[in-house]
């Protein structure tokens, strides 16, 4: 099990990163940030394995792993 923390204020809501997650660890929340935009958001914590392929794929590296 691995923590995604998400800059919350600095996710644009592309979801590029819920489309390389294979384990679907995370998804596209409800939640709304202060500029508008849903925000991505660790939907399953037991389904990550750290693998960092959405911090990777995130084009404004508002996305990190920690094992």
């Amino acid at each position: 099990m691995a923590l995604i923390k998400i800059e919350e204020d600095l996710c644009k809501g592309c979801g590029l990163c819920v489309t390389v997650c294979a384990r679907e660890a995370i998804a596209m929340g409800e939640k709304i940030n202060n500029k508008g935009f849903n925000i991505v958001e660790l939907v399953d914590p037991e389904e990550c394995n750290g693998c960092t392929l959405c911090a990777v794929m995130c084009p404004d590296i508002v996305i990190s792993v920690y094992k």
